[in-house]
């Protein structure tokens, strides 16, 4: 007696409506969504770990050291997420890529050629921001295209305030306790932004592929 193995048929991709045509989502988009979800998840939480020991162990020196690696942490996850996050813009997307890279090797340079902890470094030397900056110009860029597409508050508030306090300090003119402040409000806005993406429905983050294709075509015909 011999038996048949039942395969299971994949089900059939939804076919969503357009501006400019039909559409599926593959489960190729959908990895690639999750994967800038969770990219964005590691970059807060890393960013919010190192943020406490800024406000509340500064006075510890391996508390300091410590912001280092999670620096790199929140930068490389910071990177896979512009990788993975889908802009109609072309350029726009390019540019925030290019502010990433840039942000990164400033980051890189700034923390071999200074014997202090990185954290000491770019605090102490404001000038550094116009290196390492372009990170978190690249990290507003995500802020504005979220707060745009799907209109979240907390994404309207980290867009204005992430600039207001790298300025800021920049020039001078915050005290310590309104940096702190802002800081904190940064860290929570951050990590209810990276929470609230946990749950929102994937197709949505993956927008209209049809309007992908159309600029992808439209690029072609200039050539």
């Amino acid at each position: 007696m011999t038996t048949q193995s039942i395969s299971t048929p994949e089900p059939t991709p939804e076919v969503y409506q357009g501006q400019f045509g039909e559409f599926t989502i593959t489960k190729s988009d959908r990895i690639g969504v999750i994967i800038y979800r969770t990219s964005l998840m590691i970059s807060a939480i890393s960013f919010a770990i190192g943020s406490n020991l800024a406000l509340f162990y500064a006075d510890k020196p391996l508390a300091i050291q410590a912001i280092t690696p999670l620096y790199t942490c929140f930068s490389l996850a910071l990177g896979v997420s512009l990788l993975t996050i889908h802009i109609y813009m072309k350029l726009l997307h390019q540019i925030l890529q290019l502010f990433w890279i840039i942000g990164s090797i400033s980051a890189l340079i700034f923390a071999h050629l200074d014997n202090q902890p990185f954290a000491i470094t770019i605090y102490n030397q404001p000038l550094t921001l116009f290196g390492v900056g372009f990170t978190f110009a690249a990290l507003t860029g995500i802020f504005f295209k979220e707060g745009f597409c799907f209109n979240r508050l907390e994404t309207k508030i980290l867009t204005p305030l992430v600039p207001l306090l790298l300025l800021g300090h920049l020039a001078g003119i915050l005290s310590t306790q309104a940096e702190q402040v802002l800081l904190g409000i940064w860290v929570i806005a951050f990590l209810v932004f990276a929470l609230r993406k946990t749950i929102q429905n994937i197709p949505a983050d993956i927008g209209d592929k049809s309007v992908f294709d159309y600029l992808k075509n439209q690029r072609l015909a200039k050539v």
